[in-house]
């Protein structure tokens, strides 16, 4: 009973979270190569915004919501007490110390990933490694997703799109824009026998790309 009282300010702040997010973006699920299951995955996407692991968190059901967490930097969500509230108690989140000591004791972000897989959860993760703020779709993505990919084999890598996020929330605006939002879940990958970290970073990249909505492809 305890626990539950413990608990209820993070239920309730994601609740009010959910609830604007939902109101300010009509943010709706696409399930395009896959279907909301409990088979534990690593879900990876475009990042546009602050805002775009509160969309995919959003559109996942409530028993998924529960056993996902994203993958943060703690130097952003450690910065404050509001911060620190909503990392911790609301989203759960995974922080990872972007500026660690590469000691060997301690554990790297892949092993610190790869050990929260182990325990049954999925995660929620941007292999561009920061904001994309340029104009092109995407950034390269970083290694992170292949070494997780090949230290956890049984797990599925779940490419995703967020679409019309950085319109909501334009560069340098601090108050959203309404508009129509979309996640588009796609089939999910294994990294093959053979293939090199090269190869399989373009074939994710690619699979993301692939379920960019054609309208919202400029011409």
């Amino acid at each position: 009973m305890i626990s539950f009282f413990k608990r209820m300010p993070g239920v309730a702040a994601g609740e009010l979270i959910m609830f604007a997010a939902r109101a300010l973006t009509g943010v709706r699920p696409l399930w395009r190569g896959s279907l909301p299951t409990s088979a534990r995955r690593v879900y990876f996407a475009n990042h546009g915004s602050h805002g775009d692991f509160v969309l995919i968190w959003t559109t996942l059901p409530a028993a998924l919501r529960r056993v996902t967490r994203p993958v943060a930097g703690q130097d952003y969500w450690l910065a404050t007490a509001v911060r620190r509230f909503i990392g911790r108690k609301v989203f759960n989140a995974l922080l990872i110390d972007r500026q660690r000591s590469t000691q060997a004791d301690q554990p790297s972000p892949v092993d610190l990933m790869a050990s929260t897989l182990g325990q049954g959860e999925s995660l929620i993760i941007f292999p561009e490694g920061t904001r994309n703020t340029t104009e092109a779709p995407l950034l390269p993505f970083k290694s992170g997703l292949y070494h997780l990919g090949k230290q956890c084999p049984d797990v599925e890598l779940v490419p995703v799109w967020i679409d019309n996020i950085r319109r909501v929330i334009p560069k340098g605006q601090w108050l959203p824009v309404p508009m129509v939002c979309s996640v588009s879940y796609g089939a999910p990958l294994m990294i093959g026998a053979d293939e090199d970290k090269a190869t399989f970073l373009k074939r994710a990249e690619a699979a993301v790309l692939a379920l960019r909505p054609q309208e919202s492809i400029e011409p």
